[in-house]
C-alpha cells in the first residue's frame, strides 16, 4: 500500500486552486488497472462550481471493478447482488504552515505514514485497493458489487462533485462513505457549513500619502468586529445530536473568521480586502435563517459604505447529515469490530461538528448512509504534519473485505464474525 500512498500523496490536489483532478485520475485508473472493469468520467458543469480561486475542470471518476460478477454465499448458491458505492474525495485541504516533513512527500517513521492527505482521504484508497486486490484473488464470493466513486471539491468550493452526482444519476442503495473516522464510531451525522466571502473594494494609494486612497482593511474593519461581536450569540446554540465521546458538552453552533486577504507590501494601502467566513450550522437550523443574519449583520456594519463598495457572496455550503441509519449499519459496524479486534459494544453513535458532502446526497433523497475512515483526533487532519498509520490502514482494508465478503455473518450469535485474517493486508 505503501508506495501507491506516496505517488497519491505526491500529486498535488490541494483546493483551492483544485486544477490537480485529472493528473489523479489517470493516477487512480493506473492503479487500479489490475481489477479491470470500468472507468467513467464526468464532468460538473463549470457554471455550476466556478467561485474566485477555483481553476482546472471538475472532474469525478467512477470505477467499476471487475470482481468476476461473483454474488453467492457460502452454501454454494448463487443470486444477484447488489451494488455498493464506497465514496473518497480526491481534493485535499490546503498545506498551510507548520509542517515538519514534506507534505506533498510520504515519509515514514515508525509505523506513522505522514504528508498530505494520508488520513483524509487518500489512504482510504489504498486500503480499498488492497483489499479488492485480495479479493479478486482468493475468488471467494461477494456480498456486494462494489462501485467506486472519485468525487471533487469536498473541501471547498460551491459544487461538490458527489452532489452532481447524486442529482444527476442513481447512486446504488448503499453508500460507504470513507471521509470519517478509524475511531469506533456509529454515525450519527453532522452539522452543516456555510462559507461566505466579504468583499470590500476601495483604491489603492502610496502609503505615504493615504488620503488619496480607500483602505479597504480599515473599510472592513467594522464587520470584521460585528462578526466577531455575532460569534458569542451563535455559539450559545446547540443540538440533541450526540456529540463525540471526548467533547467536553453538545455540539455547538460555529462561526469562525478563516481567512483574509488585502494588500502585498508595506508602501502601499490596499484597494481590496477579501474575507473568508465560515458557519456551522445545526440540522434545527433553517438555513436562509443563517445566511439572513450573516447578512443583516454585514449591511448594518457597511451601511456607510456606498453598496458598489462591498458584496458577500456564497462560495461553499455542505448541509447537515440526520439520521443515517439503515439496513447495512449493522453489518459495517461488524465488519469493523472483527478487523480493529473490538467487541460490537465498543461502538457509540455520535455526530460531528465537521461537515459532509453526503448532506447533498440527502437533499436528492437518499437518506442511509455509512461512515468510515482513518480519521482520529491527533492525526492533523487539516493541519501540519498530518499522518495515517499502517496499522490503521491494514485494519480498515480487512473491515472492507469483511463488509464486501458474502461469507461475513452479520449476526454472530455471541461469537464474533467470521472475518478476514488479521494480518492479511499489506501496508
Amino acid at each position: 500500500m505503501q508506495e501507491a500512498l506516496a505517488a497519491l500523496v505526491a500529486c498535488d490536489t490541494t483546493i483551492p486552486p483544485g486544477s490537480g483532478y485529472p493528473a489523479v485520475c489517470d493516477l487512480i485508473e493506473r492503479l487500479f488497472a489490475p481489477l479491470g472493469g470500468r472507468a467513467e468520467r464526468i464532468r460538473v458543469p463549470e457554471e455550476l462550481w466556478t467561485v474566485p480561486g477555483l481553476h482546472g475542470p471538475r472532474v469525478n471518476l467512477v470505477l467499476r471493478p471487475d470482481m468476476g460478477g461473483r454474488g453467492g454465499s457460502p452454501d454454494g448458491r448463487h443470486a444477484e447482488i447488489a451494488s455498493a458505492m464506497i465514496y473518497f474525495h480526491i481534493d485535499t485541504a490546503p498545506v498551510g504552515e507548520g509542517w515538519t516533513k514534506p507534505a506533498l512527500a510520504l515519509t515514514r517513521e515508525g509505523n506513522r505514514l505522514y504528508g498530505r492527505g494520508t488520513a483524509d482521504m487518500k489512504g482510504t484508497i489504498v486500503a480499498v485497493r488492497d483489499c479488492l486486490l485480495r479479493l479478486k484473488e482468493s475468488g471467494l464470493p461477494l456480498a456486494y458489487s462494489p462501485v467506486l466513486a472519485f468525487c471533487t471539491d469536498e473541501e471547498g468550493g460551491r459544487y461538490p462533485g458527489i452532489r452532481y452526482l447524486a442529482e444527476t444519476t442513481d447512486l446504488p442503495d448503499v453508500l460507504l462513505n470513507l471521509n470519517g473516522s478509524a475511531e469506533p464510531r456509529i454515525w450519527a451525522g453532522c452539522v452543516g457549513s456555510i462559507d461566505m466571502m466579504l468583499t470590500v473594494t476601495g483604491r489603492t494609494a502610496h502609503s505615504g500619502e493615504p488620503d488619496r486612497g480607500r483602505n479597504a482593511i480599515d473599510m472592513a474593519l467594522p464587520a470584521l468586529n460585528a462578526l466577531n461581536a455575532l460569534k458569542p450569540t451563535v455559539e450559545a446554540r446547540t443540538t440533541p445530536m450526540p456529540a463525540p465521546p471526548w467533547a467536553a458538552g453538545p455540539l455547538h453552533a460555529r462561526l469562525s473568521l478563516t481567512a483574509i486577504h488585502a494588500g502585498d507590501k508595506g508602501s502601499a494601502i490596499p484597494g481590496l480586502c477579501r474575507i473568508t467566513l465560515n458557519r456551522r450550522y445545526l440540522p434545527e437550523e433553517r438555513e436562509a435563517d443563517v445566511r439572513a443574519e450573516i447578512e443583516a449583520t454585514v449591511a448594518a456594519a457597511l451601511s456607510h459604505l456606498a453598496p458598489e463598495d462591498w458584496s458577500l457572496e456564497e462560495t461553499g455550503h455542505l448541509p447537515p447529515v440526520v439520521d443515517p441509519d439503515g439496513p447495512a449499519t449493522r453489518r459495517w459496524t461488524l465488519a469493523r469490530a472483527a478487523a480493529w479486534g473490538l467487541p460490537e459494544s465498543a461502538f457509540r453513535r455520535y455526530g460531528s461538528g465537521t461537515s459532509s458532502d453526503f448532506g447533498w446526497v440527502q437533499r436528492a433523497g437518499q437518506t442511509h448512509m455509512l461512515l468510515g475512515g482513518l480519521a482520529r483526533p491527533d492525526r492533523n487532519v487539516h493541519a501540519a504534519d498530518e499522518f495515517t498509520t499502517t496499522d490503521d490502514l491494514a485494519d480498515l482494508s480487512r473491515a472492507i473485505e469483511n463488509f464486501l465478503r458474502a461469507d461475513f455473518d452479520p449476526e454472530p450469535g455471541g461469537d464474533q464474525p467470521s472475518a478476514a485474517q488479521p494480518g492479511s493486508a499489506q501496508p
